[in-house]
């Protein structure tokens, strides 16, 4: 038996045909749902990139406990299970955070893995003069990730310098290589169609739009502040990048055509998260609350043992739930700490696995959903407080913590989940920006766009008691419940 992962970063559910999109050119996205079972109702759990990862490596959540960091020394890791069951992993990726700071430990999980360079601000090639920039429709200054990213852009002349093209031309050579072979899992990860939006001319001639204005395929992490115009441009050259998506993808499918490998192969095609590309009036993720545009996730899966095809799911699932779907494909046992659930018999007959979610990122909104409304519970305070990160691994996304962090940090007993092993407790400065959108709650069936926030005393009860039994197995820290302004039992 052997399994692939084709993971691609900010795939939008609404822009793809298995989801209700008409005017994307995605025909490989159009095959693959023929040829897997469609969920859904897949959510996120933690936000945004390395938070995800934490949780497709552990099988739970990430965002009640920490930030943006490493693999903790308690942590189970999927990958590494396999490996140790006798199961060959690899990764291929061009996702750059794998190697700053707060993304140090995953990659090394794997029995092998192959970095391919030059995704957005990736620190790859050096050159000491300014790069040429076209005039920018956000005015922002040449530095930092946004100069290192036109000076990487010099060095792609051709599609096949695309550092997409290569991450997937580097999984299918291992698939080749290895086809004959079993037990193996590959993971075929991309960081396209994520921000900036700069995909060959070639799939852009697919999306003919009138527009004159300035250069412009990375929005900023803010409110729409753009004319209607640029905001329907940006959405043509996400079209764009999504569709050199859909072609890299049908090569995957080629292959397992090719070598008959339908038969003892499972194939998972999923994302970290979506993107906000102008509706509630924002850009992008992170900085506003997870609207569904961002929360509510594609995913797409074949297990050759059930051999179900072309049909839908409707059962909640979410990232946590991938670890232990594959290892029990291998026949691996799950680890007591993985609060995720095997999709098997969710793959085979639609079988239930939770009645509700939650999802979030650290220090921001607590989220729960049941699959129809969507309740987020926003902090009681405008300062957004307590909240601290419990970590053994105190590393921010691109740096360490800082000395003035951690001289007020405290020991602070085990959790449930971290092996008998005391964590740190460092204060988090938190963030005042998600007390201004206080909580809401949302009736998907009758508001899919969420434009219309409800007031219902009997559902926000029964979806509060909802949320607080699942922070109640998960061991969440006392203060999550007080930053919300919640009981704890």
């Amino acid at each position: 038996m052997k399994a692939i992962m084709v993971m691609f970063d900010t795939l939008n559910r609404r822009m793809l045909p298995a989801y209700g999109c008409d005017w994307t050119h995605l025909p490989n996205f159009r095959r693959l749902a023929v040829r897997t079972a469609v969920f859904d109702q897949s959510y996120v759990g933690s936000m945004p990139c390395m938070p995800a990862r934490r949780e497709l490596h552990t099988g739970r959540y990430n965002f009640l406990h920490r930030s943006w960091g490493p693999l903790e020394p308690f942590d189970d890791s999927m990958p590494e299970i396999l490996q140790q069951n006798g199961v060959y992993t690899h990764l291929v990726t061009d996702h750059q955070h794998y190697w700053e700071d707060g993304g140090a430990t995953y990659h090394s999980r794997y029995n092998t893995f192959d970095f391919i360079r030059g995704q957005e601000g990736d620190t790859w090639i050096g050159q000491v003069r300014d790069p040429e920039v076209p005039p920018q429709v956000v005015d922002r200054p040449l530095s930092g990730m946004h100069r290192q990213d036109w000076i990487n852009r010099s060095h792609i002349r051709d599609e096949s310098d695309f550092p997409q093209a290569r991450t997937f031309q580097s999984g299918l050579d291992f698939i080749q290589a290895n086809a004959n072979e079993d037990r193996w899992f590959l993971q075929l990860e991309t960081f396209d169609p994520h921000e900036p939006f700069h995909a060959p001319e070639s799939y852009r001639k697919l999306y003919p739009h009138l527009y004159e204005g300035k250069h412009f395929d990375w929005p900023p992490y803010e409110r729409v502040a753009q004319t209607a115009e640029e905001v329907e441009h940006i959405r043509h050259e996400y079209a764009s990048l999504l569709s050199m998506c859909d072609h890299y993808l049908g090569q995957v499918l080629d292959v397992m055509d090719d070598r008959n490998m339908w038969t003892d192969t499972m194939l998972i095609v999923n994302t970290d998260h979506g993107f906000l590309l102008g509706e509630h009036d924002w850009w992008a993720k992170c900085v506003q609350p997870f609207y569904s545009e961002v929360a509510h996730t594609p995913l797409f899966i074949w297990d050759p043992r059930s051999g179900i095809r072309g049909e839908r799911r409707q059962s909640l699932v979410q990232t946590i739930d991938l670890a232990p779907t594959l290892l029990d494909f291998f026949d691996v046992d799950i680890p007591a700490d993985m609060t995720g659930h095997t999709l098997r018999d969710t793959i085979a007959r639609d079988t239930a696995v939770r009645e509700a979610a939650l999802f979030g990122i650290h220090g921001g909104h607590v989220n729960c959903t049941d699959g129809r409304y969507v309740y987020m519970r926003g902090p009681a305070s405008p300062d957004n407080a307590p909240l601290h990160n419990y970590t053994l691994m105190p590393t921010h996304m691109r740096k360490r913590f800082s000395t003035q962090e951690l001289r007020e940090l405290e020991l602070r007993p085990p959790f449930t989940f971290t092996k008998g092993t005391s964590v740190l407790k460092i204060r988090s400065a938190g963030d005042g920006r998600y007390h201004q959108f206080g909580t809401m709650l949302f009736d998907l069936e009758q508001d899919p766009k969420q434009e219309h926030p409800i007031r219902d005393e009997q559902i926000e009860r029964r979806m509060t008691a909802l949320m607080t039994e699942l922070m109640d197995i998960h061991d969440a820290p006392r203060e999550q419940y007080m930053r919300l302004g919640l009981s704890h039992h």
